[in-house]
């Protein structure tokens, strides 16, 4: 009934409290914009790239016989170790400028940005969304939420699957050690703090089903990989990955 005041109701909410890009904190026409300087600066993930891990080609492989489907274009590192999740995609490379966003919507309740990140993830993750069965979010342990009031990767999810039928579910995966904070170890280091991190509570849900496992940032993958492997040990056919961000660097395949 008062859907034709909310239009004045935003008005005057912008005149009081004027929308701010969260990067630059410099004006914009709307909340969850960026200024224009903020988008240039951002890096954006998009094919050709690795179709497990997403990292992307600076050209597109040709492989022998010339086929160019991008079904088994592989890089080296997931060819040499193939992840336990069966595709990870992600809209942002994770660097200077993606840093900002990620830590004002984490840190600083911005979450005015939550719909433009949701379509920059159904953009890089069409295919998977189409046909996952559920969504999960990576889990906060209930200390870490308590303190932070919500979980990112739980808005993220539900920012993501909006307007489809695909439903989020924070009640099968779950956190049951409040482990130390991973920034600063090594990547052995963070698959070791993951050990008996997490639980899955409810295993029969899980039974056949295709899953998107959402988080804010791929890093490592230690965490990823954890949960992973209990989705699958728990009865998940497929486990593909949806972030906002990817760390992307120069890699050498183990030997």
């Amino acid at each position: 009934m008062f859907s034709p005041l909310r239009p004045l109701f935003r008005r005057a909410c912008d005149l009081v409290w004027p929308p701010q890009c969260p990067v630059s904190g410099q004006a914009v026409d709307d909340p969850g914009h960026l200024a224009v300087n903020a988008w240039r600066d951002l890096t954006f993930l998009a094919p050709p790239q690795c179709s497990s891990c997403g990292r992307p080609f600076e050209y597109a492989p040709v492989p022998e016989g010339g086929d160019t489907s991008q079904e088994d274009w592989l890089c080296g590192v997931c060819l040499a170790h193939p992840p336990r999740f069966d595709s990870l995609r992600a809209p942002l490379a994770y660097d200077e400028a993606s840093s900002a966003l990620v830590l004002a919507f984490k840190k600083a309740d911005r979450v005015d940005m939550l719909p433009q990140f949701g379509r920059w993830m159904r953009m890089a993750a069409r295919r998977e969304l189409d046909a996952a069965d559920l969504a999960i979010p990576v889990p906060l342990h209930w200390r870490r939420l308590l303190a932070r009031r919500y979980n990112q990767a739980a808005l993220l999810a539900r920012a993501l699957v909006a307007g489809t039928h695909c439903p989020v579910r924070t009640d099968i995966l779950v956190r049951k050690k409040a482990t130390p904070s991973q920034a600063g170890r090594s990547a052995s280091g963070r698959r070791r703090n993951m050990v008996g991190a997490f639980a899955v509570r409810k295993p029969d849900a899980l039974s056949g089903r295709r899953v998107l496992l959402v988080d804010d940032v791929y890093t490592t993958g230690a965490t990823i990989a954890a949960c992973t492997r209990l989705l699958k040990l728990s009865g998940a056919i497929r486990v593909d990955v949806v972030t906002l961000c990817k760390v992307v660097r120069e890699e050498t395949p183990p030997t």
